[in-house]
């Protein structure tokens, strides 16, 4: 059983429809004891840093989240998701993440424009490691996919970053390590190439 996490933040019926496109079943929930219970995990997100962990914190679904981690259940953050596997973020304040991953979120700087918005180019990274990401099996180097956010990841483990793009900066647009898996940019919004990344997912869990 796929979930995706509902924490009230984010477009979660259209990740839920695109694994359904690929055929796979997703249930969307805020239960922990589901949660605990899935065989992979989604964390969507779109919105402010220090509510949405606020909120998994509040509704105790952060240890449910760490604990899937550690169980090595295939897990996947898209956007603000994977922004809150870092350990800290910056948005309106100073807040503490998940800290499954070391390092920052950051706000882009004042010289591009707020919200990095559309579509962008993702660069493999084989020069930060040689091990392949699974969900990018059969996904071209170099293919574009639909970004929407003001903040990025710095992460501080090269090895860590799947993929790079540029805006202003070089920034990490997913994340590898083991069964953890972040994509900036929104698969369930990047046409056949988002679709081919989901089912990939799908077909770890």
């Amino acid at each position: 059983m796929i979930v995706i996490v509902d924490y009230g933040m984010g477009n979660l019926k259209s990740v839920q429809n695109a694994f359904a496109k690929v055929g796979y079943e997703a249930t969307i929930t805020e239960d922990p004891y589901k949660i605990n219970n899935a065989s992979a995990i989604v964390l969507p997100g779109v919105g402010a840093f220090g509510n949405a962990i606020n909120t998994l914190r509040g509704k105790k679904i952060d240890r449910e989240l760490i604990k899937a981690i550690k169980l090595n259940k295939p897990f996947l953050g898209i956007c603000l998701g994977m922004q809150l596997l870092l350990s800290y973020g910056e948005e309106g304040g100073f807040f503490k993440g998940l800290d499954l991953l070391t390092g920052n979120v950051k706000k882009f700087q004042e010289s591009v424009k707020c919200p990095h918005m559309g579509w962008n180019k993702i660069t493999f990274t084989h020069h930060f490691n040689d091990k392949p990401n699974p969900i990018f099996q059969g996904i071209l180097d170099g293919l574009y996919f639909y970004f929407v956010h003001s903040y990025y990841c710095e992460i501080d483990n090269l090895k860590a970053i799947s993929s790079t793009t540029d805006y202003g900066l070089s920034f990490a647009s997913s994340i590898r390590r083991n069964n953890l898996f972040g994509v900036q940019f929104h698969p369930e919004k990047s046409s056949i190439s988002g679709l081919k990344i989901l089912k990939n997912f799908g077909e770890l869990s």
